[in-house]
């Protein structure tokens, strides 16, 4: 089988066949070492079987005992014989679980540690395929680890899972014989740190109002008792952000600026003096007589939140978190480790042992966001903050809710009727103040009446002086003689805009629904009436007359935080 699927491949091959009793003599071993150095030179595959004409045991499917006795223990062999880098044995299942596979609690080891898992895994009925099931590969496993050769279990109807293993990636379950020596596996600590973000939740939400107040003033004080440490670990991630070549934006958005951590802990000292967001009636019915039917807010339990690379909406997140009565799970960008690392720390140490320390987890590696998206049995809600890409890929791996919203794709539209000073403030305010935030425009939509606007020059230069560079779409690029944009949906994140003509407040609600991205838009006009036609028609989440995009931020709405997804949940904004 094997080595017709090698030709079907158009791959050479070479099959081999061995005995128990050839592996017992030395000049034989040394002979096939070099038998199969020699065939990899010549680039051609070795396939490996027991020669079952001329075997000597007298149940080769059944009989376990001799130097090997099943495809498994072979290739395990073979391993150690041939000094391997790397042994990968295909199963029919993703890897090995601490139960039958088909049972709703086994979970998958990713790394066996024998002093861990050996009294805790049952076995099923033996593979579809082969002789002896999972537990002959991990006998193998077991053996050719302890000799020095790592081993992967993984899936061989998966596709390309050779590859993957071979990649790096975090598939199947890995065999080393250093494992004990580790801490403990990931998919054992995720699950862990989930529960126990929920059990700390829960004892958070029997606290009164009052209770969780003083946390949050507790957070606000330590915050700012721990600036000096705070800014000294996030220079540190700055400096390794510039030394590592990241874009300029990126940048921007992990440094905590002077003031940034007073900023911090204000909002936080607002949000603890807000309205409770949860036990409140929403509404209540009388459906029978004697018989009422109320609506309360509560929290939704344990969040698991992938933010970009700011440390402060960590701050924000987890203050947010506190006051709504949730657990959560955090998980940064690598560029922001040491920051978010002394923020986490600066917080859990602000929690009482009422609540708990681990009501807010810090996720450390990428790969445990693979095993926490499988605990739809624990975590509520995701809500990643970030790419389209990580978005989507995080919708296709959970079965847990997700609430993603990736771009910030925001736009001003000057109409005809403008004032061209209130418009170029709010033009320069909305690109130039922050242009990594996501409420910065990033497209500046024009009347076309305005084309020849001293106005509109006035503000084109003003943006150009600043150092804005602008591209444009079809008809400005031809109009202003400008490069054209690659595409209206491109978030610059940067010192850069596109700029178009547009026909009418009408043209220009089109465009904003067909390449805006749903976050913050805004007109700029006199006539009422245009203004609002642009309020009622545009869905966004925030709609402006005459104001800059830089306005929709949680804090500057009272919400005592910027996280714009949290307001949604907790407080319904």
């Amino acid at each position: 089988m094997e080595r017709l699927v090698l030709l079907l491949l158009d791959v050479s091959s070479s099959q081999l066949l061995v005995t128990d009793s050839d592996f017992e003599n030395p000049n034989f071993r040394e002979r096939l070492r070099e038998t199969v150095e020699s065939l990899l030179d010549l680039k051609v595959v070795p396939v490996f079987n027991e020669n079952d004409a001329i075997s000597t045991r007298k149940a080769p499917y059944e009989d376990s005992s001799g130097i090997f006795w099943d495809n498994d223990s072979l290739a395990g062999l073979l391993a150690i014989e041939l000094k391997a880098d790397l042994l990968v044995l295909l199963s029919d299942v993703d890897g090995l679980y601490s139960g039958p596979p088909s049972e709703p609690q086994s979970k998958i080891i990713h790394t066996y540690i024998k002093e861990k898992h050996h009294n805790e895994i049952t076995f099923g009925d033996k593979s579809r395929v082969g002789r002896g099931g999972m537990t002959a590969k991990v006998k193998a496993a077991f053996v050719a680890s302890n000799s020095g050769t790592p081993v992967v279990i993984t899936s061989g109807f998966a596709s390309q899972s050779i590859l993957r293993v071979l990649q790096g990636e975090k598939i199947g379950t890995l065999f080393h014989k250093d494992a004990s020596l580790w801490e403990p596996s990931k998919d054992v600590s995720a699950r862990e740190m989930a529960v126990a973000a929920r059990e700390c939740s829960r004892r958070l939400q029997n606290l009164s109002s009052d209770e969780r107040k003083k946390i949050l003033l507790d957070v606000a004080d330590a915050l700012e008792a721990n600036e000096d440490l705070i800014r000294a670990e996030n220079e540190a991630d700055v400096l390794a952000a510039q030394d590592a070549g990241y874009e300029k934006s990126l940048v921007a958005r992990l440094t905590l600026k002077p003031g940034k951590i007073a900023s911090l802990a204000k909002s936080i000292r607002t949000l603890a003096n807000m309205e409770d967001p949860i036990n409140q009636i929403l509404k209540r019915t009388e459906i029978a007589e004697n018989l009422v039917l109320e609506k309360t807010s509560c929290p939704l339990g344990v969040l698991l939140i992938v933010f970009e690379s700011r440390p402060d909406a960590l701050v924000q997140i987890a203050s947010l978190a506190i006051r709504s009565g949730n657990g959560l799970l955090l998980k940064g960008g690598k560029e922001a480790m040491r920051s978010n690392t002394i923020l986490h720390k600066v917080i859990t140490d602000a929690l009482p042992d009422s609540v708990g320390k681990r009501l807010i987890g810090l996720v450390t590696s990428r790969d445990e966001i693979a095993d926490l998206l499988k605990l739809d049995d624990v975590i509520d809600l995701v809500i990643p903050r970030g790419s389209n890409k990580l978005v989507s890929q995080i919708k296709a791996s959970t079965k847990i809710p997700v609430l993603g919203h990736a771009d910030g794709v925001c736009h001003v539209y000057i109409d005809k009727s403008a004032d061209m000073d209130i418009a170029k403030r709010i033009v320069m305010d909305a690109k130039i103040d922050y242009p990594a935030a996501c409420n910065a425009m990033e497209t500046l939509l024009v009347h076309k009446d305005l084309i020849k606007s001293p106005g509109l020059d006035d503000i084109l230069i003003s943006l150009k002086t600043e150092g804005v560079s602008i591209y444009g779409g079809p008809v400005a690029h031809e109009v202003l003689s400008i490069p054209k944009a690659d595409s209206f949906h491109h978030e610059y994140s940067s010192m850069a805009c596109t700029v178009e003509f547009v026909d009418d407040v009408q043209s220009a609600i089109d465009h904003i629904h067909r390449y805006g991205s749903a976050h913050t838009d805004c007109i700029v006009t006199t006539d009422s009436k245009v203004a609002e036609t642009f309020l009622r028609q545009v869905d966004s989440a925030a709609v402006f007359h005459n104001a800059s995009t830089r306005f929709s931020d949680g804090a500057r709405f009272g919400l005592g935080a910027e996280v714009l997804h949290f307001f949604k949940l907790v407080f319904g904004y």
